[in-house]
């Protein structure tokens, strides 16, 4: 398998990929590992878990610089996304120990009664992981999962190989067991192999289609599935806003690690009697942005991870093109070695467009304005999607009165593009089913046994 800098076509490494084979003996290394992980005390898995935090810290340049040659995220984003993990592995390591500990929630001294609820591991699991922001997702999954005492068969995006092998390496300096946390290496053949195993859960993140064949596979098998999938997030401006703050924080929202995020902003509704103000602003913004190479400090626009992704983002255009919408900004791929689009904003669209109905998973927007907050509320739900959602507003109860009507697994007041470990991260629809982070997303890793206990 090999593996190019989509920012400058150049070979990086070339990697043997694993084969059915290769996977099955990895699947039967790591069901005979799991046991013996289980029976390691959790203070002992949670130290594991502090050690390799240290890692993290300690190769933070590195591991920075990777993420950024073989995935184009500009450098800056690339260290953001290292500190910004430190955080989540400090919930992890808070919050696990009362999450996966014994309950007692009910005694009858009279019956001499005694219920209990204890959390055991799933066993081993699958973790099929996304290229775009590898740290978070991969973390959000195998963490808390090792935390609870699985064992996980960890298969990086192809996009992001390099990445998903630093990772096993650290986990493995810090004391997991090989064969408990296992790189399975290769593209979606190879994560094909993996899910045939007789595996006792998959956490999968990418695209709506191949979660789908995912469900289907695992349905059959009565196994856990959790699925991150895509987002067709929208924002609403409202008319009460600091015009030319909303603006650059909507814009933040929609370009930032160049539109590949499934939370970026895909979707903008402006009241009609701010939109001219707030497209004048929003381009001022976006105009602004450096496109070049991810290795500068000064790039804010990278390169786009799959070659493919580009052909999605010149349909988009023509169509919009075709359909009337006007563009303000951008449009077209740029010439040269590597992936690269340029900052692209549309006005004028509507819901007849693929760029607004689509996934765009690039740097690509479309800002239409509504009359009010019937439409808008109307248009954000116009959508097979249900990730993200935002509304910018000075009015609080404005605010809560539009988001809970909206459908999505995460909502936002004046910001957008925004994870916390502390809040649980779900989908609606195509967005995808189950949960990661919160103290619901440790607990997800792990199968609740309830216990009736009567003594003689």
């Amino acid at each position: 398998m090999k593996i190019a800098n989509p920012a400058t076509g150049a070979q990086l490494a070339e990697i043997d990929a694993d084969d059915s084979r290769a996977v099955r003996d990895k699947y039967k290394a790591a069901r005979a590992g799991q046991p013996r992980w289980a029976a390691v005390p959790i203070r002992e898995r949670l130290a594991t878990i502090a050690r390799f935090r240290e890692r993290i810290v300690a190769l933070h340049e590195t591991l920075a610089r990777t993420l950024t040659s073989e995935v184009g995220k500009p450098i800056r984003q690339s260290r953001n996304e290292l500190n910004g993990l430190l955080g989540r592995l400090d919930f992890f390591l808070e919050k696990s120990l009362h999450a996966l500990r014994e309950e007692k929630v009910y005694v009858d001294p009279k019956q001499k009664l005694d219920e209990r609820i204890t959390h055991v591991p799933l066993g081993v699991i699958a973790n099929i992981s996304a290229w775009n922001y590898p740290y978070f997702v991969g973390s959000n999954v195998f963490v808390p999962a090792l935390i609870a005492g699985n064992a996980v068969l960890y298969k990086p995006s192809e996009f992001a190989t390099l990445t998903g092998l630093h990772i096993a390496e650290m986990l493995h300096e810090s004391g997991v067991p090989e064969e408990v946390f296992v790189p399975v290496v290769g593209d979606g053949a190879t994560g094909a192999a993996l899910v045939r195993q007789p595996i006792d859960g998959i956490f999968f993140t990418g695209s709506y289609a191949t979660g789908a064949r995912i469900a289907a596979a695992a349905g059959r098998r009565m196994i856990k599935v959790q699925l991150e999938l895509g987002g067709k997030d929208p924002v609403y401006v409202c008319e009460d806003v600091d015009v030319k703050a909303a603006a650059a924080a909507v814009a933040d929202g929609a370009f930032y690690n160049t539109g590949q995020s499934c939370c970026s902003v895909e979707r903008i509704y402006v009241h009609e009697s701010i939109h001219d103000a707030f497209v004048a602003a929003f381009v001022d913004e976006v105009r602004g942005y450096r496109l070049g190479d991810p290795m500068d400090d000064s790039t804010y626009i990278g390169a786009i991870t799959r070659k493919a992704q580009l052909d999605v983002l010149k349909a988009q255009v023509a169509d919009a093109k075709e359909k009337g919408a006007k563009l303000l900004l951008g449009g077209g791929a740029v010439r040269g070695k590597g992936n690269w689009f340029q900052p692209t904003v549309f006005t004028g669209v509507d819901h007849s467009m693929a760029l607004m109905i689509d996934e765009s998973f690039g740097p690509i927007i479309g800002i239409r304005a509504v009359a009010g907050d019937e439409a808008a509320v109307a248009l954000m739900n116009d959508t097979e999607y249900g990730l993200t959602a935002g509304v910018y507003t000075k009015d609080a109860k404005r605010a809560h009165r539009i988001l809970a009507r909206v459908n999505a697994g995460s909502v936002y007041w004046n910001c957008c593009d925004r994870v916390s470990p502390r809040l649980p991260w779900s989908g609606v629809g195509h967005s995808g089913i189950g949960l990661t982070l919160s103290t619901y997303g440790i607990q997800t890793f792990a199968r609740p046994k309830a216990w009736h206990l009567r003594s003689a």
